[in-house]
């Protein structure tokens, strides 16, 4: 076992030895407006903010920037800010700029180095919601790049880069964020980040910390329910290791340990062959060997499907597990016939004698395997939207093939399948057709009830082009609605060339992924992690008010999540938004 270790972490290290290579962003053609730099002869920098991006080639809305920054932050809590680098000189002037961060002390006591990080935000292809004259908005093919406004966004955080080079007239921001420990002392701590170019020093921009007395919860505990779909297909194909080897899951565990740092609660498993068609760059292959043996009985080898989900809760995941799907688009399903020694596919639809044959014969073989695995309780058998009545079909199956079977959806709001979902997902834009009545309900039977958004949602959502603040909503609308959580398609489904170009063949760029190969994270995964957290803390602190009667900051608490109630036209200013209630909630911790 220990050798096993050792190995798997000496390819790791290979794989992230590689990741720290050098890469050139793509081209932007935005240009620096000369007129816009006049009078920037120097290099400035200073502190800006989380919630927006800065563009590469604009001069930054210099009001808007501090010269010292301060944070709020109960123990265990994650919080950021961006600091903001702009140049109106020489590109062959300046030496690469590298970074570095003091010590963060509050009188003896000192944060560990390892809590404050800082790192560059890099600059990635996006496009936008629609094409300047309103074409092709949301959802759909886009085949031709060029009539959609793509441009450069700030998104990437990238902590391998460990020096940039900045060109003239040309701005870059720097991510700092700081996890502070469980154990920390209360107090405020304060520190630098120091920019340097070459040996000097361009910046040294005081940060500090105020750390509350009081603790959030490990990300494990928390109980907003966090369900982003995980592809690692996609990891394979970028890495370039054989599926399910030790190099694939070495390679991935970056990636699937940020994810439960955000508090995930379940793993995406694909329990037959591309339940979504092919609709990524990386298909979802079985992770479940469907066999016809020569008896014309059916077997099913479950070793990749435990492979996975051991991996997964090695990596920390482990409340939930999802399995796609009854119902795939394509209503065809593969398997291995052994009379002909070779592959077969068969057609069949939910109300067939052939499907409810074959899936009665693999849930019956699953249910047995998950009870002897331990897994079954936490185990779903999932679907996202379908015609009703395929839907009812599919669940009347389980029901005859173990009635205890638990079945997650997500989709719109059906009324009439409700009662028969554990892990019931809708649609942001019909959330408000949920009855509070039934959303109540579901919570004191134990069930989940969760929002999710995808390419049909213009705002809010995270998209790369979309404002970073957009990210931090949904906790806060959980939070305000009651909702447990939300959940996203897409994790990981990278584009061909993710740490370049996030637009792809269909739907708004960043919509098939949250963050990029090799453990590096995004402005807007940071700042959905901020929502959880605001959500957590709102649990918490209503929690208390109610225990102790504190009517008067229930008043208020309420007040702050009205404002975030969901509008299909939602125009509020975002930044502002997602400010203010930070300050409130900051406010109502002491």
């Amino acid at each position: 076992m220990r050798r096993t270790l050792i190995l798997t972490a000496i390819i790791a290290f290979a794989y992230m030895v590689q990741a720290q290579d050098a890469f050139t962003e793509s081209f932007d053609h935005r240009v620096s407006i000369a007129e816009e730099w006049k009078g920037v002869k120097n290099i400035h920098a200073a502190w800006g903010t989380s919630n927006v991006r800065y563009v590469w080639h604009a001069l930054p809305n210099t009001k808007e920037l501090k010269r010292s920054e301060s944070l709020n932050a109960w123990r265990g809590e994650r919080v950021s800010t961006q600091a903001v680098i702009y140049s109106g000189m020489a590109v062959d002037s300046l030496a690469p700029l590298t970074l570095q961060l003091t010590s963060f002390k509050n009188g003896r006591y000192t944060l560990p180095e390892e809590a404050i990080k800082a790192a560059f935000v890099r600059y990635v292809k996006t496009d936008a919601w629609s094409t300047p004259e309103g074409r092709g908005a949301g959802c759909g093919h886009r085949p031709d790049h060029t009539i959609y406004d793509s441009a450069m966004v700030a998104d990437m955080i990238d902590p391998h880069a460990e020096s940039i080079t900045m060109d003239a007239m040309s701005t870059r921001s720097v991510w700092v964020s700081c996890q502070v420990p469980s154990d920390a002392a209360p107090g405020i701590y304060s520190g630098q980040l120091c920019i340097k170019a070459g040996k000097r020093i361009v910046a040294r921009l005081p940060l500090s910390i105020k750390v509350s007395d009081r603790i959030l919860p490990e990300p494990k505990d928390w109980k907003f329910h966090l369900d982003l779909w995980q592809n690692p297909f996609a990891e394979a194909r970028y890495y370039g290791t054989p599926l399910w080897s030790d190099a694939h899951l070495a390679a991935m565990r970056p990636s699937m340990e940020m994810l439960a740092a955000a508090g995930q609660k379940v793993i995406t498993a694909s329990i037959m062959h591309k339940p979504w068609n092919g609709q990524t760059e990386d298909h979802f292959d079985s992770m479940v060997t469907w066999v016809k043996t020569l008896d014309g009985t059916w077997e099913f080898d479950f070793d990749v499907f435990d492979r996975w989900v051991e991996f997964m809760m090695d990596c920390g995941i482990d409340q939930q597990i999802n399995c796609f799907s009854m119902i795939p688009w394509a209503l065809s399903f593969p398997y291995y016939d052994v009379a002909t020694n070779r592959m077969q596919v068969l057609r069949a639809a939910p109300g067939d004698a052939v499907y409810e044959e074959l899936w009665v014969a693999m849930l019956k073989a699953f249910s047995q395997h998950l009870r002897a695995k331990g897994w079954f309780s936490i185990t779903t058998i999932a679907m996202d939207e379908r015609p009703m009545q395929a839907m009812q079909r599919a669940m009347a199956v389980i029901r005859k093939a173990d009635p205890e079977f638990k079945v997650s959806l997500a989709g719109n709001y059906h009324p009439e399948i409700e009662s028969d979902l554990y892990d019931y997902c809708i649609a942001l834009d019909q959330a408000e057709l949920l009855p509070r009545e039934v959303l109540e309900r579901r919570k004191s039977e134990g069930k989940k009830t969760t929002i999710y958004t995808c390419c049909s949602t213009h705002k809010p959502n995270t998209f790369t082009f979309s404002v970073p603040a957009e990210g931090a909503w949904y906790g806060f609308y959980a939070a305000y609605s009651g909702y447990d959580g939300y959940l996203r398609w897409a994790f990981n489904s990278w584009t061909k060339y993710p740490l370049y170009d996030t637009r792809f063949r269909s739907w708004p760029a960043g919509d098939t992924y949250m963050v990029y190969p090799y453990g590096r994270s995004s402005a807007r995964f940071e700042k959905l992690i901020e929502g959880i957290q605001a959500a957590e803390k709102v649990r918490i602190l209503r929690e208390e008010f109610v225990s102790t009667g504190n009517t008067v900051k229930l008043v208020e608490l309420d007040a702050l999540l009205e404002k975030f109630k969901y509008n299909s036209q939602y125009t509020e200013d975002f930044p502002a938004l997602i400010h203010d209630g930070q300050q409130v909630l900051n406010a109502l911790s002491y």
